[in-house]
């Protein structure tokens, strides 16, 4: 069964083991394959995911999408990833 792509929006999206992980804040298209690659999932549970961030859901991991969206596979957290603080450098002082 087709669904439009609006209908998705707004829907609540949960693991396999019925864990709340947020809602459906937009989806992520190839527009040059014309495919759904996977959803955005906005106001994510912190449990799940470090500060709430908003995740990328790929399609593949996706179980069904009805009433609401089940994950057949999801990491048990996210952690936001941190860049290195770059060193200082020393500068040259003029006399």
């Amino acid at each position: 069964m087709l669904q439009e792509a609006s209908e998705l929006i707004g829907l609540q999206v949960y693991t396999s083991q019925g864990i709340y992980l947020g809602n459906v804040g937009n989806l992520v298209v190839d527009v040059d394959e014309n495919k759904v690659n996977g959803l955005f999932v906005t106001n994510t549970n912190p449990l799940m995911v470090e500060g709430s961030k908003s995740v990328n859901v790929p399609y593949r991991w996706i179980s069904s999408i009805g009433d609401i969206v089940i994950l057949k596979y999801f990491p048990k957290r996210v952690a936001v990833k941190r860049s290195p603080k770059p060193k200082a450098e020393k500068l040259p002082i003029e006399e």
